[in-house]
Parts: C-alpha cells; sequence; structure tokens
C-alpha cells in the first residue's frame, strides 16, 4: 500500500486551489475522521483565502447535529458513518458557507469502533457542487495515521476531480 507523504499532499493542496482560482469557486470542508487535516493542507497552501474559508471539524455526533444541521434521524438510523451523514454533512457545510463545492468526510479510523458491517478502514466522502451530491465510499487499509492521511489524499483528489470535470462518482 502507498501512503502518501506530506509533500504529496501539499502538492495535491496546491493543484486543487490553482483549479479553484481558475474556475473562481470556492471549497467547504466538513470533517469528522480526517479532524480537520483537510483544511489544514488546503491553508498551507499560500494564497488559500482566495478559494478556502471555511472548514468544520464536527467529530461528535452532536457537532454534526449543531454546526451542520444533520439530523438526529439520520445519525440514529444510518450511523455517522453512512451516506446518509455525508451527504448532510456536506450539505450543511454549502448551506452555511454558500461555498460552490463542500467536502465532508465521515469514517473509522480505528484502531477501534469497527463492526462487520462497517469495519476500521471504511470511508463516506460526500460532496456537492452546483451539479448536485455525490459520495462515495472507500475501504482503507493500514493503522489509524494511514487511514486518516489516506482518507484527506483521496478527498483531495475527489475534489480536484470535480473541478476539473472528471468526477465519475455516483450522484443523486
Amino acid at each position: 500500500m502507498t501512503v502518501s507523504s506530506d509533500k504529496d499532499l501539499n502538492r495535491l493542496g496546491c493543484k486543487l486551489g490553482e483549479a479553484l482560482l481558475a474556475k473562481g469557486w470556492n471549497v467547504a470542508t466538513a470533517e469528522s475522521c480526517t479532524g480537520g487535516w483537510i483544511a489544514k493542507v488546503l491553508t498551507d497552501v499560500p494564497g488559500c483565502s482566495q478559494w478556502f474559508g471555511w472548514g468544520f471539524v464536527t467529530y461528535a455526533d452532536e457537532a454534526k447535529e449543531r454546526m451542520l444541521h444533520v439530523p438526529k434521524e439520520v445519525l440514529d438510523h444510518y450511523g455517522a458513518v453512512s451516506r446518509e451523514t455525508a451527504r448532510s454533512m456536506a450539505e450543511g457545510a454549502r448551506d452555511a458557507t454558500q461555498a460552490q463545492l463542500a467536502m465532508a468526510v465521515t469514517g473509522i479510523a480505528g484502531p477501534e469502533g469497527g463492526s462487520k458491517e462497517k469495519p476500521v478502514g471504511t470511508v463516506w466522502f460526500g460532496w456537492t457542487d452546483p451539479g448536485g451530491f455525490y459520495a462515495e465510499c472507500c475501504h482503507f487499509e493500514g493503522d489509524r495515521e494511514n487511514i486518516r492521511r489516506e482518507s484527506v489524499a483521496y478527498a483531495i483528489r475527489l475534489l480536484l476531480g470535480v473541478v476539473n470535470g472528471s468526477s465519475g462518482s455516483q450522484r443523486d
């Protein structure tokens, strides 16, 4: 398994920033298992204030409810690690910021917390753009650090694909 280095993440952040700037878009993040790491990578890019202005770290369910308006019923019925929660998080971030692009990440980084249905390494990505809502579930391997690092890299690659018009993920 290839693990993204800090240099890889920085390169991805720079590419995303250039693409967002060229398109005139802003991005917002809503992060659970990544704990603000996506926002950190993006704000490491000089000039990021031209295309990034908001990042929500909503690790606890209560934070998802209060900050992003994820319905308690969604969390109770589907769980925090689900397509439905990722959708609500992304839509909440978009609605709060009016950004053209919003990315949400929610998953199980471990080492505990997994189940047969949702093992450690399960991560849901949900994002909105002017065309609608999209979602994707991935399963990453490794320790907590690797799962989180690869989730950050994957999220930024997804955003880059969206901005460049090459997102092929499932859309509602």
